[in-house]
């Protein structure tokens, strides 16, 4: 069965063979024609290249910076906190080996979704909406 699997009539192609011969129809400058830029192997011009006129990304104007100092969080919502069963204590360590976080950073629960049931919820930073509805259905909000 597997064995006979071949790709479609006219899908596969033997590669163009050139500079071998005036027979073959691509000899002597192999399709590139006579002298010149593109006649060169390496030849042609970098990416963004504009014939000697300004480029683009140099003509445009630099703007804002990059906070070597920002904090990046994991988000997890009460809806993916919701699914989690059978546990009491939802903590970084468990939320990674749900794969509802990355391990290694640090962790913001946030208000979308709802909680059914009271469960101690462990993170690095908790937003408003989201201790409320924890301590709503009765659970408890520990920052770390």
């Amino acid at each position: 069965m597997l064995d006979q699997l071949k790709p479609a009539k006219g899908a596969v192609r033997n590669r163009k063979r050139v500079g071998r011969g005036p027979g073959s129809g691509s000899g002597k400058t192999s399709g590139r024609g006579h002298k010149g830029q593109w006649s060169r192997s390496g030849g042609g011009v970098k990416a963004g290249f504009e014939g000697g006129q300004m480029p683009l990304q140099r003509r445009l104007p630099k703007r804002g910076f990059t906070n070597i100092f920002r904090t990046e969080y994991t988000v997890v919502n009460l809806r993916d906190l919701e699914r989690v069963q059978d546990v009491d204590v939802i903590d970084p360590d468990l939320m990674v080996k749900l794969r509802l976080a990355r391990k290694g950073m640090p962790v913001k629960v946030l208000g979308e979704g709802d909680l059914d049931r009271a469960v101690t919820v462990r993170a690095h930073k908790v937003s408003a909406a989201a201790a409320t509805k924890i301590e709503k259905a009765g659970g408890k909000v520990e920052l770390i």
